[in-house]
This record gives structure tokens, sequence and C-alpha cells, in this order.
């Protein structure tokens, strides 16, 4: 059976795709059947033929190496780059939860480690207008803990914080923390990571540096956080 886990963020542009690019790389050079999938993509670009190329699907296949095809990686691929809920209402084609649900359950059909990546951060409508789906609903629906990717610059208290508190009030697992774009002997970084930890009691899983082409986590211990 497929062990799975769900990557959200403390916000937009923390560099949740590249972390979690690293993530799906680490499980696969480690010899594991990694798989990707998300929800849904905004502010994409259009290929020649006028058809979406759904980037964050793109970036995480080539970073990672795995061989799992576009079009399996997401079913609602949008190109403004505004929240899903925004995104449907002005192309049209509304995020559907049984159209998620399927498409998750065929990945982990597929592969033995599936790696969900959410929308922005946690608290991110997917559709609006047509039912209200909200991004814990679709944790929810599928069952999924949750690691949360941060950026470990100034402000990233705040947001941990919040980010996690919220999770928690909302029975969302939280598993643990990567803090992205890191900056090793920074004192006020390291200061960051130290109050959230403190705060939170979660653990830092990693903290990775930017450029950084691979996670610096045990890829054992990495593979331990996937739930069946």
């Amino acid at each position: 059976m497929s062990k799975k886990i769900f990557i959200t963020g403390t916000g937009t542009d923390v560099g949740k795709t590249y972390v979690t690019a690293l993530i799906v790389k680490k499980l696969k050079e480690s010899g594991r059947n990694a798989g990707y999938y998300k929800a849904a993509m905004s502010g994409n670009e259009r290929r020649g033929d006028g058809t979406l190329i759904p980037g964050d699907a793109v970036y995480v296949k080539n970073i990672s190496g795995i061989s799992q095809p576009l079009e399996k990686m997401c079913p609602y691929v949008y190109e403004h780059a505004v929240s899903p809920h925004l995104a449907s209402r002005l192309e049209g084609n509304p995020v559907r939860m049984e159209v998620v649900e399927q498409g998750f359950l065929e990945v982990c059909g597929e592969y033995d480690y599936v790696t969900m990546e959410g929308s922005g951060g946690i608290f991110c409508p997917i559709c609006f207008d047509e039912e209200k789906i909200w991004l814990e609903d679709v944790i929810g629906r599928l069952g999924l803990s949750c690691l949360v990717i941060a950026d470990a610059g100034l402000g990233t208290i705040n947001n941990v914080v919040l980010t996690v508190e919220y999770m928690r009030t909302h029975r969302i697992p939280v598993k643990g923390i990567l803090y992205n774009r890191f900056h090793k002997g920074n004192i006020m970084e390291e200061d960051n990571i130290r109050m959230c930890e403190y705060i939170t009691g979660l653990k830092t899983l990693a903290c990775v540096e930017d450029g950084a082409t691979e996670l610096a986590v045990d890829a054992e211990e990495l593979a331990s956080l996937y739930e069946e």
C-alpha cells in the first residue's frame, strides 16, 4: 500500500515547490518508487498549441528525475497567477473534490511514496463558487499528515506559529518543518528556528540553503514520515 504525505507552506513564494522537488529527489535516489501530486496549479504558461504547461510538475519532475507523466501529476492547471478558486472563476473548470481524489488514488496505485503539494499556504480556497473547498478539506478527505515549508528569514516566527496553531486547531497532523533560504551562521535565522522549535514543539527536519541540490536529511528518516 502506498505511503503519502502533504506539503504545505507558511505562505505563497516560500519555496514550497523547490523543497518538495528535493524531497521527491531524495526518495527517488534512495531507490524508492516516488510520485508527485498537486490538486491545482496556478500561474502557468501555454505551449505553442495553447495547452497549459503544469509548471510546478515540470519543475519537480526535472529536479527529482522521476518518470511520472505530467498529466498524472495535477488535474487542474490554470493560467492566472492567483488562488485556484479565482483562477477557475476567470477560466472555468472549477475544482471538484471527487476528481482530485480519483487522481490521487490513481497515483497512489502506481507509486509507493506519494508527495502531495498544496497551493499557497494552509488557508487556501481551492473552489468557492460552485462549492466551498478549502485546502484543509482536501487534506482531510485524503487522510494526510503534513510537513510545513517556511522561509528562514525575518517574520518566520509569526508565520510558522500561526500556521501550526491553525493546523492544530483544525486537527491537521503536522510532523515537522523544513526551513528554506537558510544561511548558516546567520544569527537571526538560527534564532528564528530555535524559537519556532520552542513555541511549536515541532522538529526541524532540514535547513535548505540557497541553491541546494540535495536535501540534508537521511532518506530513511524522511521515508518514515510517510503514512499509509
